[in-house]
């Protein structure tokens, strides 16, 4: 098979054909990038760590976030093949940049905000977290993806976040400094900043052996960075795979208008974040604190009401897409209840909208996971190598089937899938035990109430069969496995017996399995959480007038799952949700109107595909189930 070879030299570009002669001598100094069927390969003279240069610097910023009247800067490390400095190799360059590398505070609930707190009320006070003790020696800052990208004809890049590690400023979770960092190491990469071998020298680094193409790519923290940097426009930047990347820090930390919390880490708010991850020069974290989490977040973050603002509209990214011109394959785990598929769905939606070329691939895990190599490097491949591979043609959404690895995504045009179609779903009454969701309306089936009691998590309500602490709706058994993609909402009519409520809505698969059988889309399809305060407004929530009924609409969060046949869909109505947002003193009553209340499902065929799944299937459909 012949190999294209593309060989970035110092005086230019050259593509030239080679062939498969691999009993033929080949010193190393003249090894260049290799594709075969439009992907990157291992490279011998590539893949030896021990021929590998490590270099570390500082990029100096166009901002100063610690108010010592000089351009922060902020720390690098290069992990690039020798060819590079040897044979004037140039090469693109995959980029991660963390605010975790140096290490991070302890975590704990001991240093979280107390969620037992009223509605409306202050909070208590919170313990800080004790400082940061840092790691790490020069001139590594991470290994992260060296073995990955290095032996395939990449230099892999290294920053740490302003405030982190050996690198200058203050963190500020979200702030314009965290976008305009790694702008500064692309600037240089493509020799337009300045670099330096000490934080406070002036003998200057330059990137000569960088081909002025930069991919960034990372995961959670990691993976808001790249998205960060992309907002900025910067040249150079040509593609970005952020995995399971906060894009809201309002959308992380409330939801519709709620204090709420990511899943596992109850009472975290951004100033713990902060506190986290401020692992920066010991001399300058006093007054980062003072003037960032005293200040800047104990004026705006706002516990009591959690409300939007102008500080979290500043910390949101989809509003910050303007400049954005790079490509971006996004990753995301529909299962991830820590940074929620909200937060990928909403600015690929945006990206596809601006139209940049833009993919998604989901799985149905938790938090984290990567697409799998290929597509990765057939992105990288084609954005920063410019081999034509036809990636911008692929297929726009890749996503996981529940039963299949993470390596064997099933193609998709688009996400939502295609034929998926709004289908509306009408409660009928049997609280305490379980109604009935469906699609004919029931007139006159008036109000039923619950009581709000946190100590109740939301697995042991939507298992147990009679409890007044949760209203809970469900399906007729499944004949037929159900489709499910895209965003469900729903719309519930109130009343309180108080001026402040939760809402929380699971949508869930019954009956609930548990053991060690039992996998993560066996029981959760979906959930969501509001303040019916913020029924008319996210900025500005009116207080409920006890007893005057309200109607609160929202989304839940995006899904892509078969429901098998044999289980029941099941809307789960309750207040309080014990992992996830605050816990008031138990007795709160909220009222739903079932009349004016309704679900609205994204089915794959829409009505068709939802009376087909509630019909014993005809024998081709039923060896198609079977496929």
């Amino acid at each position: 098979m012949n190999r294209l070879i593309l060989a970035a030299l110092v005086c230019g570009a050259n593509v030239a054909q080679g062939d498969d002669n691999e009993d033929e001598y080949v010193d190393p100094m003249t090894a260049v990038p290799v594709f075969e069927d439009g992907e990157a390969q291992i490279v011998d003279g590539f893949k030896d760590p021990d021929y590998w240069l490590r270099e570390d610097l500082w990029v100096e910023t166009e901002f100063d976030s610690d108010n010592d009247d000089r351009p922060d800067r902020v720390h690098v490390s290069v992990t690039r093949p020798r060819q590079t400095q040897l044979a004037g190799l140039k090469l693109p360059v995959v980029y991660v940049s963390s605010p975790y590398f140096a290490g991070t505070a302890p975590a704990g609930k001991e240093y979280f905000w107390d969620p037992h707190q009223e509605l409306g009320g202050e909070p208590k006070k919170r313990k800080s977290a004790p400082s940061v003790v840092r790691k790490g020696m020069r001139p590594l800052i991470s290994k992260s993806h060296t073995e990955k990208w290095v032996p395939r004809g990449y230099a892999v890049v290294h920053s740490s976040s302003p405030g982190t590690g050996l690198s200058q400023g203050c963190p500020t979770v979200g702030g314009e400094n965290e976008s305009l960092a790694p702008k500064a190491v692309i600037d240089w990469l493509c020799g337009r900043a300045d670099g330096y071998t000490t934080p406070d020298g002036f003998e200057r680094v330059s990137a000569g052996w960088c081909s002025g193409k930069v991919g960034m790519v990372g995961t959670s923290y990691n993976g808001t960075l790249p998205l960060a940097a992309a907002t900025t426009g910067v040249d150079g930047l040509e593609a970005i795979i952020p995995v399971a990347p906060n894009t809201s820090y309002y959308h992380y930390y409330r939801s519709n208008g709620l204090v709420r919390h990511p899943g596992g880490y109850i009472g975290e708010d951004i100033d713990c974040l902060y506190e986290f991850i401020h692992s920066g020069p010991e001399e300058l974290r006093a007054d980062c604190d003072c003037q960032v989490r005293d200040t800047l977040f104990r004026a705006n973050q706002d516990r009591v009401t959690g409300d939007y603002n102008d500080f979290w509209k500043s910390r949101d990214y989809l509003h910050q897409l303007g400049p954005m011109k790079c490509a971006l394959f996004m990753s995301h785990g529909f299962n991830d209840w820590n940074v929620m598929p909200e937060h990928s769905y909403r600015i690929f939606d945006a990206v596809r909208e601006k139209g940049l070329p833009a993919q998604i691939y989901y799985h149905q895990g938790g938090h984290g996971g990567e697409p799998p190599m290929k597509l990765m490097n057939r992105w990288f491949t084609h954005y920063l190598h410019g081999v034509d591979n036809g990636v911008e043609d692929d297929s726009k959404a890749w996503i996981v089937r529940e039963d299949d690895k993470r390596d064997e995504p099933t193609e998709y045009e688009r996400y939502p899938h295609p034929k998926a179609k709004p289908v509306e779903l009408h409660l009928t009454r049997g609280a305490p035990e379980h109604g009935k969701l469906r699609r004919r309306v029931r007139r006159e089936q008036g109000v039923e109430t619950l009581v709000d009691n946190y100590s109740f998590n939301g697995e042991a309500l939507a298992r147990a069969e009679w409890t007044r602490h949760r209203l809970l709706y469900a399906t007729r058994e499944l004949k037929q496995p159900l489709h499910l993609s895209g965003v469900a909402e729903v719309t519930i009519r109130l009343a309180c017996d108080r001026p402040a409520a939760n809402l929380s809505v699971w949508l869930v698969s019954l009956p609930w399995k548990e053991g060690r059988g039992a996998k993560i889309t066996d029981n959760i399809i979906t959930r969501g959480w509001a303040d019916p305060q913020n029924r008319d407004s996210l900025t500005e929530g009116k207080p409920l007038v006890p007893g005057e009924f309200v109607d609160v609409t929202f989304e839940l969060q995006p899904d892509d799952q078969v429901i098998p046949a044999e289980q029941q869909i099941g809307l789960m109505i309750f207040s309080s949700d014990q992992d996830f947002t605050l816990w008031p003193k138990p007795g709160a009553e909220l009222t739903v109107d079932l009349d004016a209340t309704s679900l609205t499902l994204p089915v794959v065929d829409g009505k068709k595909g939802w009376r087909r799944a509630f019909r014993e299937p005809k024998p081709e459909e039923a060896e198609e189930a079977g496929d």
